[in-house]
């Protein structure tokens, strides 16, 4: 992949690759994610994380949390790294 560097300056190249992939990823994916999120927590009756976090803090007991949280998390390694979500 970098055969031309090695050492520190491959490390950091590869740092550098992986955080474009990621900007990228979210470009592409982060307006929608961003929408389903909002629906997600309008479906629990929420209008931020915020008040979500608030939520479980108390208590909250609601089916439709888990999936939720579920799909929250899945958008989120789909921006940070896919192949967590093959493995």
């Amino acid at each position: 992949m970098l055969p031309a560097v090695q050492g520190r300056v491959r490390f950091h190249t590869r740092i550098a690759v992986n955080v474009l992939g990621m900007v990228e990823r979210e470009l592409e994916l982060g307006p929608g994610q961003a929408a389903g999120h909002a629906a997600r927590l309008g479906e629990l009756g929420f209008a931020s994380d915020a008040e979500l976090a608030a939520a479980v803090r108390e208590g909250l007991d609601h089916p439709a949390l888990v999936a939720a949280l579920i799909e929250a998390v899945r958008d989120k390694l789909a921006v940070a790294n896919p192949a967590y979500l093959n493995g």
